[in-house]
């Protein structure tokens, strides 16, 4: 089908031959600024092999980059547009999850970033995600309710030094988080916004216990 034929241009591959499709979680993969829907398929594929693959283009433009919401300045978001897409994205899963066959319960976002910031929108509005990986990411509002995240496992790695999320941003997301009932892991790296090899593996083995945890 065509590849924006959900409302999103984007990729999707089935779990690989052999994993049984059924009970295989499917990584829903959100780019950063400027990003595409290719360009976490990699990580993706590194993260959790076998796993399915649901990965959209941002459909806001800034200066011709990619993004998955507006923004206001850097570290200011538009509000209004990014519960009107946190909803868009929302209907987005769930008719790929009709038209492709995977598990709706079983979706885990990963996302850097722009991305990451949506899928933590994702789970403040109590979205369904089995669970998250959030990549540089902040806390993309303050809720005035919490959803119940019980059971909900999410993997936080950030920059000391990041000079675009302070290292406070993402303490203050981590407890916001485990305050709604998730189960929450921080990950911390000496450096800034980019997406570092030991933070790779750090989320790698994270994804390999929750999935065992799951099965």
């Amino acid at each position: 089908m065509p590849a924006d034929s959900l409302g999103f241009i984007h990729q999707y591959y089935s779990p690989a031959p052999g994993d049984g499709e059924a009970g295989n979680p499917t990584l829903l993969l959100l780019h950063g600024t400027g990003g595409d829907e290719g360009d976490l398929v990699p990580l993706g594929r590194t993260l959790l092999p076998g796993a399915g693959i649901l990965s959209p283009r941002g459909k806001v433009l800034e200066g011709g980059a990619p993004r998955f919401f507006r923004r206001l300045a850097p570290g200011v978001l538009d509000q209004e547009d990014l519960t009107r897409r946190t909803r868009e994205l929302v209907t987005f899963i769930d008719a790929a999850a009709t038209t492709y066959g995977f598990d709706r319960n079983r979706v885990v976002a990963i996302g850097f970033s722009n991305g990451a910031n949506i899928a933590a929108s994702l789970l403040l509005r109590g979205m369904p995600l089995r669970g998250a990986v959030l990549l540089s990411p902040m806390l993309p509002f303050e809720p005035t309710t919490l959803p119940d995240l019980t059971g909900t496992d999410v993997f936080i790695g950030a920059g000391r030094t990041d000079p675009l999320v302070p290292a406070v941003q993402a303490e203050h997301l981590a407890e916001v988080l485990r305050t709604a009932g998730a189960d929450v892991a921080l990950h911390w790296e000496p450096g800034g916004h980019t997406l570092t090899s030991r933070e790779v593996d750090a989320a790698k083995a994270w994804l390999a216990q929750m999935d065992q945890k799951a099965s």
